[in-house]
């Protein structure tokens, strides 16, 4: 079975922030989701939107991926939120990751990060977008 290029990235993308001590020391674990359990306390990372586009050459198959993922805090500043921000695009910006099922990854930028108080009051809410491109090996 194929795996979906989009699966692939998000895949090495939620293993590379797992598998960091400083960013887990700054979440109080490896807390990486693709959606967040129910009772989960921040600072915590999910996963939001993943776009993913053709990007054919003449030489391969690919993919444009455009990636959100969100950083929740519950403090009502914005400094725990930017720090962990910062050290996503520490690890994302320009990463060399390894994906699997046949998938190559050509390219990984950060395009955005911010951060912005969550409607609900509780929380401040980090954003940062990635612009990833990937070809069929």
């Amino acid at each position: 079975m194929t795996i979906h290029a989009a699966t692939a990235l998000e895949k090495a993308i939620v293993q590379q922030l797992r598998n960091d001590a400083t960013l887990t020391g700054l979440l109080g674990g490896a807390k990486v989701y693709d959606h967040a359990p129910r009772r989960e306390e921040p600072p915590y990372i999910t996963v939001g939107d993943i776009e993913t586009t053709a990007w054919d050459t003449f030489q391969a198959r690919g993919h444009q991926h455009r990636l959100t993922l969100h950083v929740w805090t519950d403090h009502r500043g914005r400094r725990e939120a930017f720090r962990i921000l910062h050290r996503l695009d520490e690890l994302l910006d320009e990463a060399a990751l390894t994906l699997d099922g046949g998938h190559h990854l050509v390219s990984l930028r950060t395009t955005f990060w911010t951060a912005l108080p969550d409607p609900n009051g509780r929380h401040v809410r980090g954003l940062i977008r990635l612009r990833a491109i990937t070809h069929i090996v």
